[in-house]
Parts: C-alpha cells; structure tokens; sequence
C-alpha cells in the first residue's frame, strides 16, 4: 500500500508572495497558520457539535486569559488530508460529525482574469456518520497578521454589504504605505485583506478582539461588532474578522457553506517608477465587482478546479508514477503563487516572479528559467510574460553589457537590477544570455509563435553571439547555482551555452533565417569538443580542468532533447544517468561532487531525461522522500541536503515549476522506452 504523502507546509491560500498562507504541521489544528515566511498569518476554526465545542484550524490562546482555560479547546480528529493542485482537503471526525474543510485558489492557467484574482475560497462541509442528527455551527476567523509587516503596525477595519448577497469585512493598516517596502522576508503593510461571506440563515460576522472565540466556544453566538478601540496594533488584543455559521440540525446528506479570502493590494508593482495594477483590474473592474464575481461563480470555478486537478494528477501519474504527481500537485500552486500577474502601458502581459528566501529579486532570468516547463505546458503566454521586463531594461540606456541581464530590481520595484551591485564580476553573463534563448526558443516551440522572437531579436542575436565568442569554455563566474561560488571552465554551463546556440539556430530555422546555418554548424562543433574536454570515462566532470572523480549533475542537457537538436551524442545522457544513481544519498543525488546538498529542480531534470521508468523513478523517489520525512517545515524548498534532509535555504520558490519538465519530455517522446 503506497504510503500517504506528508508535505512539509501544506498550501492553503496562496495567491501571489503577499497573499500566501500555509500550515506547517501535520494536523492542521496543531499550530497556527503562516505566512511562507513562517511568519504567523493566523486562522481559527471552531465547531460546536450539539453545544459541544470543538476545534479543527490553529489555536485559540486563550488559555490562561479570562476565559480561565488551562489549554487548548479538545480538537477534532484529522483524518484526511489531500493536496491537489488547485484544492487543499482535510477531513475531521467528532460527535457523530464529519467535517470537511477545503482550501481552493483557482490558478486556471487558460483563464487569467480568475488566476490573476487575489481570492481563495474555504469550504465547510458537514454531514452526520452516526446514523442521528446533530445540531452544528462552525466558526472561522482571520486575524489581523494578515495585513501588517510587523504585529507593531496600528489596523483599521470596516464592513459592508457588497451587492445583495455577500457581507465583507475588511482590514488593513492605518499608514498604507502602498507600493513602499522592498525586499525579501517582508510582509504586505498596504491594501485590504478581506472575508466574505455569503449570506445565509443563521450567518454571524463580526470583527473584534480574538477573545471572540471563547464567546462562541462558551456559547456558540458572537458580540457585537467592534466600532471602537481602533485603531491599535495588530498585536493590541488582536483584532479578527469572524464568522459563524449555524448548519441547524445535520443528517447524512451533506450541508456547506463557503467564504471568499481576498486581499486588495491597491497597486501590485512598480514598474521602472509607475504602478501597475493586477491583470484583472486592466479593465477598471473594482475590487468590490470582482469579489462579486467570485461568489456568483463559485461553483462554476469549483467545477473548473476540480476537473483540472484530475486531469493534471491523471497525466502526472501517466508521465512519471505515483509519487511523482504528489510532487506536482504540492508544486503547482506554489510556483504560480510566487508570482504577480499584471499589465503594462500597452496591455501586454507581465508575470513577475519574487526570489522567495534567497534575496527578493523580481524577475530574475535564472528564476524564470527553471520554472517555464510549468507554463509551457500549460499556458506559454506566461513565460513572454516573465520574459518582457528582461528586454525592456536590457534595451535602455542603464545596461551597459553585451549580456543579458539578472533581475530587474527587488520586489515589488522592478526598477532595474539590484543583483550584485551591477559590477561585472558578479553578474553571470553566460547563464543568462542561455537562459533568455532557450526560453525564446521554448516559447516558438511550445506556443508555436515566432513572432515573440522576432519583436526582440536583436537582443537575440546580440546574445548568441556573446555565447560565440565566449561560451565554450566559461572564465570564472557565476551561474545559477550561485550558492555554491564562481567556478572556472564550469562544464554546465559550456553545455548551456551549446544549447543556447541552438536554440538560436532553431529560432532562425523557423523565421527562415539563413544565418541559422553557421549557428548550428558551430553549437554541434563545440558539442562535440565539449565531449572530449570533459570526459571522465564512466561520467563527465565538472570542470574542463578539473580531477577525473570531479562529476555535476547536467541538467541543461535536457533541452537538447526536447528541442530535437541532437547536438551532444546520446551517450553523455546514458552515461550520466547511471552515475547519478550510483551517487545517490538517501534523499537524493548532490547536485556535484563539492557538496551533499542538491537542487530538486535540476534532480527532476536530471531524471527526465532517463530513458527508462525505472531510472526515472529511482532518481526522484529519495526526493518524494525527503518532503514526506524532512524536519524543516517550509514550503517546497529547492535546496536541501540529501544526507540530513534539512533544508539548506530557498523555500516557495516559483522554481518548483521545473518539477513539471517530465511533462514535456513525456509527451513529446510518447513515454518511456520499455
């Protein structure tokens, strides 16, 4: 019987890297709800089950308070728990109930209005497993961390009835600093978080101090709403916005009901020094219209969902076996969620990724680079999107390099590079000049447009040729795997040079360009010299120059085959695949023979390109592995030790994206050899 999957964080609300809440633990009444930062984003959730109450999501406090309690309420018993792509499903059992409780953010990658809205929904399902009736309420709240950087930060909080069906109630800061605060480990401090409800017999919402909760535990009715005392710090007394639900009496057939999580950011991004606002607003719907929207199609989107969930988890299955659509179902929301969608001046699409836990970049090249299989697959109008900002700072005057550029500022500003203060010997010229053509070429193939490649193809070109000149044999610098240090004729990255030659050439065959020629003529002659400076006999090194037992792991190969450029002989991948086996650790196989730590993003490359099912499966089981059995409690993190488990630093990254290269590959080559 196949072992049910643990997640390290469990997603639940995960919009975009303001708007992303999460559960660290097991149970999801064992701890409170956080941000992906692991900063505290509290939910509670009570039941009272014929006067009985109970609790089911995160924790009161309200021991040793006025309420005179000496511990936590009696929690209801987990009994389920399922990530889907698209929906979170916990199961509790207690006094006769079943209760189901779903987290629903619609990511639909072919409908962006409803990706690009900042909403989730949670569900409450109810029915009897006793054979009796029972009389139930259940009660829910978020508190005021939602909304502030800091629990020091003064809120304010209002509520209205937004057209004749939905009760909102919202919260946010006194100050609204909009657009104001840069950087990594940062919470939103501007814009609205809000609760809606529909309105429904029995139906309660209130907002005040979080003491509330012990009135509906001791009585299961709610206060008067709270006009007073604001503002005050989110930490004052914390204020929540709540709700409870009376079901009335509960047989075997199911009762639900469900509320509507949003956040109004105001303004999403700043764009080299103007504002732009979220993909849904482009039309001048208001935020109160589009929450409107939301609840009038609930069950449509939920139908959607649904129906996508299965779909996807039916190919992942199909693709790369049963643990490896557990890792894309944790994987999905969390790379689209790392991500802001909005427009520019001229309409066209941006989709900003934020450098989650490694420096808070926006936009950065060797981010979007390996999270593009996710979006090729499924939307490729996303990856333009992560590419555009690229073009346009490469194109003014502020960047004076032959090269491609690393960023374009720090999130939310996407006002030009920050990485490494813009001198030369910390920029990674190579890898991102491979990584924006492999992309271009990725976008012509998959989204069958070339026309994307033309509108920037001096750039293009300028780039190829900068891989040329100086591709074969890389000098000391970076490459994406910054971490690890500047290396010296890296022989990785000569392999994404090659390639991004390639896709050069496969950019210029499809445009009918006859300079295209000399570009493969030359990619395929420094293939094959790339074969003999890096030859180790049973593997390849990782420097040219470097001692024989010396061995990385290839993972740009990859595009060698999904692009048809038969550039490398298919001996280096039947060579390698082996090897990595062979240097496998109990949670996986290091990402080079300096360190024991990897990358789960280039290991699910790496493991895509086996031939075999079984080579596959054993390259990505320890990975499966590692987040059923690690002790750091994060979201889906790409950099781990493969001996200890623990994470090494990186955590809800958009990069997860890559997990869904098999995907491709798959379906492309119609499956595995047998």
């Amino acid at each position: 019987m196949k072992p049910t999957f643990r997640p390290p964080s469990v997603p639940l609300v995960t919009a975009d890297p303001y708007f992303s809440v999460w559960s660290a633990a097991d149970r999801l009444y064992d701890d409170h709800t956080v941000h992906w930062t692991n900063k505290r984003n509290s939910m509670a959730g009570l039941i009272r089950i014929d006067g009985k109450p109970a609790r089911f999501m995160g924790k009161t406090e309200l021991f040793g308070s006025a309420a005179g309690l000496e511990q936590e309420p009696a929690a209801m018993e987990q009994t389920a728990l399922q990530v889907d792509p698209l929906i979170t499903k916990y199961k509790f059992e207690r006094g006769g109930i079943e209760l189901e409780v779903d987290f629903m953010t619609p990511l639909l990658p072919d409908d962006l209005d409803i990706l690009s809205r900042p909403v989730s929904y949670i569900t409450f399902r109810v029915r009897s497993i006793d054979g009796k009736p029972h009389n139930v309420k259940i009660y829910f709240d978020v508190t005021a961390d939602w909304c502030v950087n800091t629990p020091d930060q003064q809120v304010v909080w209002s509520r209205e009835t937004i057209g004749s069906r939905l009760t909102a109630m919202r919260m946010g800061t006194l100050e609204q600093p909009v657009l104001g605060r840069a950087g990594d480990d940062t919470r939103i401090d501007w814009g609205y978080c809000y609760v809606a409800v529909p309105q429904t017999r029995g139906l309660q919402t209130v907002i005040h101090s979080y003491g509330v909760r012990n009135q509906f535990l001791e009585t299961g009715v709610l206060p008067p709403y709270d006009d007073e005392h604001q503002p005050r710090p989110a930490a004052e007394n914390t204020p929540v916005m709540a709700a409870a639900i009376d079901f009335g009496k509960v047989d075997e057939n199911p009762s639900s009901h469900y509320a509507i999580l949003a956040y109004d950011d105001i303004h999403s991004i700043e764009y080299f020094g103007n504002p732009l606002d979220a993909y849904w607003r482009r039309n001048g719907t208001t935020f109160e219209e589009m929450l409107s929207s939301a609840e009038a199609q609930y069950e449509e989107i939920r139908r959607k969902c649904e129906r996508f969930d299965v779909q996807l988890i039916v190919e992942g299955e199909r693709a790369g076996g049963e643990k490896y659509k557990d890792l894309l179902a944790l994987a999905y929301r969390q790379s689209i969620a790392a991500h802001k969608l909005v427009t520019d001046e001229n309409g066209e699409i941006l989709f900003f990724s934020k450098e989650n836990f490694s420096n808070g970049c926006i936009g950065t090249v060797d981010v979007s680079y390996p999270s593009i299989p996710l979006y090729l697959r499924y939307n490729p109008e996303l990856v333009k999107g992560m590419m555009r900002p690229i073009f346009k700072y490469a194109g003014s005057g502020d960047w004076k390099f032959d090269f491609a550029p690393h960023d374009v500022g720090c999130y939310p500003k996407a006002n030009g590079q920050v990485y490494g203060e813009n001198k030369l010997e910390y920029q990674m010229p190579i890898e991102e000049c491979g990584n924006m053509l492999i992309m271009a070429a990725a976008v012509c193939l998959y989204g069958n447009d070339t026309n994307f490649a033309t509108e920037h193809w001096d750039h293009l070109t300028r780039w190829a040729n900068y891989l040329l000149e100086n591709g074969l044999d890389p000098e000391n610098q970076l490459c994406t795997d910054d971490f690890a240090g500047h290396l010296a004729h890296n022989a990785n990255l000569s392999i994404k040079a090659i390639l991004g030659i390639g896709a050069y050439s496969m950019m210029c065959r499809k445009l009918g360009k006859p300079e295209g020629d000399k570009f493969v003529r030359a990619a395929k002659e420094m293939a094959s010299k790339w074969a003999d400076m890096a030859d180790a006999g049973d593997h390849y090194k990782l420097t040219f120059d470097g001692p024989a037992e010396t061995w990385s792991q290839k993972y740009n190969l990859v595009w060698d085959r999904l692009f048809g450029l038969q550039l490398f002989p298919e001996q280096i991948v039947e060579t390698e695949i082996p090897y990595y086996i062979l240097k496998q650790n109990k949670y996986g196989t290091p990402l080079d023979s300096r360190k024991t730590y990897t990358k789960s993003d280039w290991l699910v490359w790496c493991a895509s390109m086996a031939r075999s099912k079984e080579h596959f499966e054993r390259l990505i089981a320890p990975l499966w592995d590692f987040l059923n059995e690690t002790e750091s409690r994060v979201p889906f993190t790409d950099w781990y030790d493969t001996v200890t488990a623990k994470q090494v630093g990186f955590q809800n990254r958009s990069v997860v994206g890559g997990i869904f290269i098999r995907l491709l590959d798959h379906f492309a080559e119609g499956g595995f050899e047998q």
